[in-house]
């Protein structure tokens, strides 16, 4: 029989891409179409927030000034792997040097891209469930559903990655339905179709968060330590001062802690009439730590970055009132407490983006690939001691929680 043609590096290329994008969770669910206004490592990207009015009564026009927020991707991320093979390989049908060689490659790709998406978890406050507790039915994203809907996060694009064991649990519940086999093709992919609005994946990624030491009894350190907008929407963090730690402690909070405040509710936050004040609704508003760790001082105090800002009026309110002095500081979770960080979000939530890299001089088996914002690089090249054949396949890559307000957690 003659001899299989030798595959090219554009045929392996394109390969490669379409096995990332199949092994990705997170980042085929994110937002990926700002690669155009990326050119290499280091670049960031600054993309406007959309603003917000207010209505506001009678004939006489009433003047707002225009508030636009932004929000910054980097491309910091630059992973690869590699490996060796013999000439003879490249003989092989496209179908079993996928299987033996790039199938795998793109798995470990994907994972890693996929974990830096999940722990973007960090930036999301909006928490629902409880921790410690597995959710296993309906209700478990119902009770998301509702949360994201009082937020006014669009109904459309809605998209949920659990735990394995969270993923089962609830796909159990819809046993006794009568399943299309599209669904139950799906579900048995790690995709089980349309949840309460959520389209909902399984995600061997997704990260688990442990709770500050939260030693001592926190409270505010300080009346009216609200903001205005203007001095935030850059960042979309402010700092929060707090009291009542125990003395000169280390790690009394740790990034992506969520925390409470006694008399400061959560509001609707699409903007309503001027001067009337938006919705308050029944719960309390959910803040998160964006600091690496909190440590306190020698008196109990610290000085604590947490997102959203405390806003108090206008078309950005973000709370029902400012935080009282002394009022009592709730953190979500038991002291040292691991629990999962499902995650449900909008796509316009997190955005992913990948880049091509620059094609090496010198080098004549390479190939590039992109395609719905994603991109991979393959070089070969010829290491003559070992008598091998050695390929890269690259990614360069960058992750944002560009609306955070359009994710919830699902404790687990």
């Amino acid at each position: 029989m003659p001899n299989s043609p030798m595959l090219t590096p554009s045929v392996i290329a394109k390969e490669a891409l379409m096995q990332l994008k199949n092994q990705l969770v997170f980042g085929k669910l994110a937002h990926r179409q700002y690669k155009k206004e990326f050119a290499k490592v280091g670049d960031t990207v600054t993309i406007r927030k959309p603003v917000k009015f207010q209505t506001t009564d009678g004939a006489v026009r009433q003047n707002q000034d225009v508030e636009e927020g932004s929000t910054s991707i980097k491309l910091d991320q630059r992973k690869h792997v590699s490996w060796n093979f013999s000439s003879q390989d490249l003989t092989l049908s496209i179908e079993e040097y996928s299987e033996r060689y790039v199938a795998p490659a793109m798995l470990t790709l994907a994972q890693t891209v996929d974990v830096y998406g999940a722990a973007l978890y960090r930036k999301v406050w909006n928490v629902v469930g409880t921790p410690g507790t597995t959710p296993s039915n309906y209700a478990s994203l119902g009770a998301v559903a509702q949360r994201m809907t009082e937020m006014a996060v669009p109904r459309n694009e809605r998209r949920a990655a659990l735990t394995s064991e969270a993923f089962h649990k609830i796909a159990g519940t819809l046993t006794t339905l009568n399943m299309p086999k599209q669904a139950a093709d799906a579900w048995a992919s790690g995709e089980i179709g349309n949840i309460a609005g959520f389209n909902t994946h399984e995600s061997v990624n997704i990260k688990s968060h442990t709770v500050g030491t939260k030693a001592g009894a926190p409270l505010v350190n300080g009346a009216n330590q609200n903001t205005a907008y203007s001095a935030s929407m850059k960042t979309g963090v402010q700092t929060l001062n707090m009291k009542g730690f125990t003395a000169s402690s280390a790690g009394v909070l740790r990034e992506g802690d969520v925390f409470t405040i006694a008399g400061v509710f959560a509001v609707n936050p699409v903007p309503g009439e001027a001067g009337a004040g938006k919705n308050v609704l029944p719960y309390l508003q959910q803040f998160v730590v964006r600091q690496a760790a909190v440590n306190s001082d020698g008196s109990g105090n610290a000085a604590v970055t947490i997102s959203p800002a405390i806003i108090v009026s206008g078309p950005y309110q973000t709370v029902s009132a400012a935080p009282a002095d002394s009022a009592a500081i709730t953190v979500l979770g038991t002291a040292n407490q691991v629990f999962p960080q499902n995650l449900a979000f909008h796509k316009n939530a997190l955005a992913l983006v990948t880049v091509p890299l620059e094609m090496p001089d010198g080098v004549n088996w390479k190939a590039q690939e992109s395609a719905e914002g994603l991109s991979i690089r393959l070089v070969k090249d010829y290491d003559i001691g070992n008598d091998v054949e050695i390929v890269r396949a690259d990614i360069l890559f960058g992750w944002e929680a560009i609306y955070p307000d359009l994710a919830v957690r699902l404790a687990g």
